[in-house]
């Protein structure tokens, strides 16, 4: 509650109600309610100067003037010179109060890291401010002071105040900073705001775009300095606790530089003086919270400030490169002219192995080209030692591309999180040579050696030569020779000169080189910083723009044309505008922006540039992508011979053993077919003629294929616009949802209460003259939301259906064979014996299988009528792929894996929902598991646009998963069932930052 005093003067500029306090370091900040909206109202310290009131106002006045769409404050009155009153408040002091339109949006600080494309307009923001503000005259503030960049040296004296190994840091920062204290001196200098924290910004989160700023506020920091200090200021609160800083303040300065372009001597200015800003903050915040212990907006933003400073991934040799190549410069001034002089000698250098190189093949390791490794997390021995082989590659000199991503790199060292579906290095930043061991290695031009060393590690280089060289102009850059014999770095000493074309290593063998095919990894550095000790030879795809130009192609140095070795990707723009022209447009692909897959692995995939992607949707792949047992089996089989059920083969009765054995007994006679559609429309069959009717029950909303036939059984299809609406003999109950439905979990009869809805729709049969042939439905309807039927639900419809004489189909396409954990089918949860059972695609892990199996007296009854065939339905292929898959669901234990993965992943979902209130329902059995998100609990209204904006920033975060339901705001997760608990962990981890901004965005 403000004081009196405050409020009275408050009623002068039309604020009525209450005033609600905001942060503040010195002076007094409230909100407030007038007629024409909310207001912020501001009461300087006490014996405050007038003038700075009056500067802050013509700062903000001459601001808007240059840049009206600036998002400044509006002061009130606006018509009035001078906005503030003086008032002496109940101690007596005389302070200074103003008002001004407050902004819509949240504290920066509270809405969470933000994007790339956000960072990026906010520094387009603070470059178009400090244009603004350039013109501008001021007094900076004695207060200001401890925040001008161009002074931080006062904490210098402080570090006794903090911890042993944080004063070491932040004594290291300081060091840095007086180094740069001469470049800081030549820079310009000009008015800025200089305190653009994350409370200081104001913005709008949405959901499916980035924030909106809303707001610039708090001029009372104003100082002169160099703009670098500003970008720097702003950049140290905008990344806070972001997962990728550096790519962060990249987006951050590249918007900077596209309204005001920088010079290269001010990039690299900004990283040691973000740094050194956060450092200021820290050491003021402890000594602050010494004098005002019981204020938490002193000590705000000191813990994630720590956080990036003591982040010891990020690679502060690294950052002037990185922000350089950010704002399309050179990552180092001499960078363009040693690439010129090496481009403009190409073919006159010494061949690296004493022959010329043109002629020989190129062998291809990407992930679009080749299937090794078979694991992509994985590389075995014996792969690694015949690459070629893997590819196809039966030439004994080969070369392998520059740029090319692959999956061969599977050591822990380059993964870059947590999961393994982390980023991870893959793009080669190299030449390959392929030759045998013992090949002599020779320096294409002079040089003297820089470092020479064994690597003995599993897949590491092995031996390892790196020279230095210079260009006629004094340039100095590295060329790196990797895979080379144990014996070669004993034979050489740092500086030692190499003459053009000496021979001064040779190839070393598997067991020398890291455990490589023997070849020659050939690497150009046009710069040291960042490279580190160890010389990565791999980029993230990520950071493959800056890497590139790091390490660009070394192909002149091996006198070939660039194209020669350079790797050309896959043009995924182009493959859509493709798609777009051969396809039909309702051919929809997944995601507001589509991703390419070329490889998979379990419960991963991996897209063009071989980034990994937790796969948490796709029920296809039962038993994992690209399963090695399945891939043999198909390979055994198509090298035989691959027909249909008109011949005997022992690979279709197999599996109908199989299958049968896990079904009551009862239902013993099978149907092969390609797929789930195909399965359903015969089960529509079997039904009509063993019952003598026509007409269908079944569930609203349900899904049952893309067939004619399936479409009008499936409510999902038929009610959508231009398909018909439902037939006559169709008719239509509610799903047994007992949280959104009409009879919910309160209700212990609920069950019974939907069954009896097949009463009416039997008596509409009857009242049409017809006659049902029976009751389909998923047994955990999937499109309707993965639901989960209340206990007694189907026994009580069966009961009606087959007392009307109709045949009861269970469709397990989505919930058969061990993905429910407890239970191989989903019936057996619902304690019911169906008259028939429908199988899809999983059964096939993806291979075109289904599978029909009902009773002998329904099958007998069908036999009445024509002969049935289906081409390739039951092929000795489908049969043999299927029955493999039966036997890894067994053997490896996956329904067991479901249960327990199933568990962990409900027990995490369900401790979310107790800190996000959009999550309505946590529901589920094994891995078939829905996520329902509403606006709010009470009255459920489905929370559509949230559910979209989680489902597309899951897959921005590399996890796959769909939503369904009639109102598309169930989030379904129904991965292959050989997902693990580092993946759960992963779901749960993402999931909340997800919810977290959708929360944000509702505020």
């Amino acid at each position: 509650m403000a004081d009196i005093w405050l409020r009275e003067v408050a009623e002068q500029f039309g604020v009525r109600g209450p005033l609600r306090r905001l942060g503040g370091e010195y002076d007094l900040n409230f909100r407030g309610e007038t007629a024409e909206g909310d207001v912020i109202v501001k009461a300087m310290r006490p014996r405050g100067e007038a003038a700075l009131v009056e500067q802050q106002c013509a700062a903000i006045r001459h601001a808007l003037a240059a840049d009206p769409a600036l998002p400044l404050p509006c002061l009130l009155p606006a018509e009035e010179v001078r906005v503030w009153r003086e008032v002496t408040d109940e101690a007596g002091h005389r302070r200074m109060v103003w008002v001004q339109r407050a902004f819509t949006g949240i504290p920066m600080g509270e809405a969470g890291p933000q994007s790339p494309a956000f960072l990026s307009e906010l520094g387009a923001l603070t470059a178009r401010l400090d244009l603004a503000l350039r013109d501008f005259t001021v007094t900076p503030s004695p207060d200001a002071a401890k925040w001008d960049l161009t002074r931080a040296g006062w904490i210098k004296p402080h570090l006794d105040l903090l911890d042993g190994s944080r004063r070491g840091l932040v004594a290291g920062i300081i060091a840095a900073y007086e180094a740069l204290a001469p470049s800081l001196a030549r820079l310009p200098r000009q008015t800025l705001h200089n305190d653009l924290n994350d409370f200081n910004i104001l913005v709008e989160p949405r959901l499916g775009e980035p924030a909106r700023i809303s707001g610039l506020i708090d001029f009372g920091d104003m100082t002169i300095g160099p703009r670098v200090c500003e970008i720097a200021i702003t950049a140290a609160y905008a990344i806070l606790d972001h997962e990728t800083p550096e790519a962060a303040l990249a987006a951050f300065v590249a918007g900077y530089h596209a309204v005001s372009p920088l010079s290269a001597e001010e990039i690299d200015l900004i990283w040691p003086l973000t740094r050194m800003r956060l450092a200021v903050s820290v050491v003021n915040s402890t000594i602050e919270a010494r004098g005002r212990p019981d204020d938490p907006y002193v000590t705000i933003s000191q813990a994630p400030a720590w956080r990036l400073l003591e982040n010891a991934a990020i690679d502060g040799e690294l950052m002037g490169p990185r922000l350089r190549n950010a704002c399309g410069l050179p990552v180092t001034d001499a960078a363009g002219r040693i690439a010129a002089w090496i481009a403009g000698q190409r073919g006159r250098f010494a061949p690296v192995l004493g022959r010329p190189l043109d002629d020989l093949p190129a062998g291809s390791l990407a992930v679009a080209e080749a299937t090794i490794p078979q694991n992509p997390f994985h590389l075995r021995a014996d792969e690694a030692r015949h690459l070629g082989a893997g590819i196809g590659v039966t030439a004994e000199w080969w070369l392998g591309h520059y740029g090319e991503p692959r999956l061969v790199y599977t050591d822990k060292a380059f993964r870059k999180g947590p999961w393994l579906a982390s980023n991870r290095r893959t793009i080669h930043m190299a030449v390959d040579i392929f030759a045998p061991a013992g090949e002599p290695v020779r320096a294409p031009l002079a040089g003297r050696v820089a470092l020479a060393e064994n690597r003995t590690g599993h897949l590491d280089y092995g031996g390892v030569v790196i020279l230095e060289h210079r260009t006629p102009d004094g340039d100095v850059f590295h060329t790196l020779y990797g895979h080379l014999a144990a014996k070669v770095p004993a034979g050489l000493t740092p500086g030692q000169e190499i003459a053009a074309g000496e021979a001064f290593a040779e190839l070393g063998p598997a067991g020398e080189n890291g455990g490589w095919e023997p070849h020659l990894h050939f690497q150009l550095a046009l710069t040291l910083n960042g490279m580190g000790h160890d010389w990565p030879g791999v980029a993230d795809p990520d950071d493959w723009a800056l890497w590139q130009a790091i390490c660009p192609n070394p192909a002149a140095l091996l006198n070939l044309p660039d194209a020669r070795v350079a790797y050309r990707p896959v043009d995924e723009e182009a493959l859509l505008a493709e798609r777009k022209v051969r396809f039909g447009a309702n051919l929809k692909l997944s995601y507001k922006r589509p991703v390419t897959f070329l490889r998979g692995w379990r419960h991963h995939l991996f897209d063009t540039m071989g980034r990994p992607y937790l796969d948490a949707y796709n029920n296809v792949p039962h038993v994992g992508h690209a399963h090695p047992r399945i891939r043999k089996v198909a390979m055994d089989q198509l090298a035989r011979m691959n027909s249909n059920t008109r011949y005997l083969h022992p690979a279709p009765m197999a599996l109908a053993e199989r299958l049968t054995a896990k079904l009551p007994k009862e239902l013993e006679i099978c149907f092969f077919v390609n797929s789930g559609s195909e399965a359903n429309e015969l089960a529509l069959r079997l039904a009509r003629a063993a019952s003598g009717g026509y007409d269908i029950v079944t569930p609203d909303h349900g899904y049952h294929g893309n067939t004619t036939g399936a479409i009008d059984i499936s409510a999902y299809k038929f009610n959508k616009p231009n398909m018909g609406g439902r037939k006559p003999w169709v008719q239509l109950v509610d799903v047994a949802d007992d949280y959104r439905g009409r009879f919910r979990r309160d209700d212990p009869d609920r069950a019974q209460h939907y069954a009896q809805q097949v009463d009416g729709a039997l008596a509409a049969i009857v009242e049409r003259g017809g006659k049902v042939a029976g009751f389909i439905a998923e047994t955990f309807p999937s499109v309707g939301g993965q639901i989960i039927p209340p206990p007694g639900y189907l026994a009580a419809v069966y009961e009606r259906i087959r007392a009307a004489g109709g045949i009861c189909i269970a469709d397990e396409v989505q919930t058969g064979l061990g993905r429910l954990g407890d239970y191989y089918f989903g019936f057996e949860q619902q304690q019911v014996r169906p008259d028939i059972v429908v199988l899809g695609k999983p059964l096939g892990n993806g291979h075109p299988i289904g599978a029909v199996i009902t009773t002998r007296a329904i099958a007998e009854r069908f036999a009445e009528g024509p002969e049935y065939f289906s081409t390739f339905g039951g092929s000795n292929l489908s049969c043999r792929i299927a029955s493999e898959v039966l036997d890894i669901v067994e053997e490896e234990g996956l329904s067991a894996n479901a249960r327990a993965m199933g568990e962990h992943l409900l027990s995490g979902l369900r401790a979310l929902a107790q800190h996000h209130s959009i999550i309505g329902d946590v529901r589920g059995i094994g891995l078939f598991l829905g996520l329902e998100l509403v606006e709010d609990r009470d009255t459920r209204v489905p929370a559509t646009e949230a559910a979209a904006h989680v489902m597309n920033r899951l897959r921005e975060m590399r996890i796959l998963v769909g939503r369904e339901g009639p109102a598309d705001n169930i989030l379904k997760i129904r991965p292959p069932l050989t997902i693990a608990a580092d993946d759960v962990g992963m779901i749960l981890d993402r999931l909340r930052i997800c919810l977290r901004e959708v929360e944000a965005a509702r505020r």
